[in-house]
């Protein structure tokens, strides 16, 4: 007679996700949609964690600065938040045709603070990255999502989910409960994000 094992194979770890938005501002939509997708993701199978980049304060990056005294210590708090995940959705906000200053300055930041002896860009390598952008007019944020994949996965040389979620006229698209009106939208954001989930397992957490 077989005896049975005294412990059952433990279950996977769930994917560590990370949702950030590219505004601070005091009711802003992109911090909307990033609310939103961090209480979407545990329904689809990842942990997540919601940060604001306001808790990293950073001046405008300066490399003589960062040559003379390394990186700051918030940027390497930062970086310590991105290491302990493998995946990344951001909620990016458009200004002129681009990402926020705030968070172009964040993700520069970040490519130069370091761990250890590791690399310039560590941050943005072993782990996936989703975007989404929430806009007040007809355009959704395209320009910004474009800016930001070009930022990500060119000059970071980032694994960059090829679905995004824009969402047009956004002041009028969330309800009273932070929920998408719009069902086309919602499952287009859960489709995003069951992308990023099932990319961001096959990536190593902690490095």
């Amino acid at each position: 007679m077989l005896s049975r094992p005294d412990h059952q194979p433990a279950e996977p770890a769930l994917p560590k996700i990370l949702v950030l938005s590219g505004s601070t501002r005091s009711g802003s939509l992109n911090a909307k949609l990033a609310a939103l997708a961090a209480r979407e993701l545990p329904a689809l199978g990842a942990e997540a964690t919601l940060i604001s980049l306001a808790d990293y304060p950073l001046p405008l990056y300066d490399g003589d600065l960062d040559k003379a005294r390394g990186p700051l210590p918030e940027s390497l708090k930062l970086r310590e938040t991105f290491a302990a995940h493998q995946g990344v959705f951001i909620a990016s906000p458009e200004y002129n045709a681009s990402v926020t200053p705030l968070l172009k300055n964040a993700l520069d930041w970040l490519g130069n603070a370091r761990l250890g002896d590791e690399p310039t860009l560590a941050a943005y390598q072993n782990r996936a990255f989703a975007i989404g952008a929430a806009s007040p007019g007809p355009s959704a944020g395209i320009q910004s999502l474009l800016a930001l994949r070009q930022i990500l996965a060119v000059g970071c040389r980032a694994l960059v989910v090829a679905e995004q979620v824009a969402v047009p006229f956004a002041k009028g698209a969330f309800d009273d409960d932070g929920n998408l009106k719009d069902p086309g939208l919602t499952a287009q954001l859960r489709l995003v994000l069951g992308k990023l989930v099932a990319l961001a397992a096959t990536q190593k957490v902690g490095r």
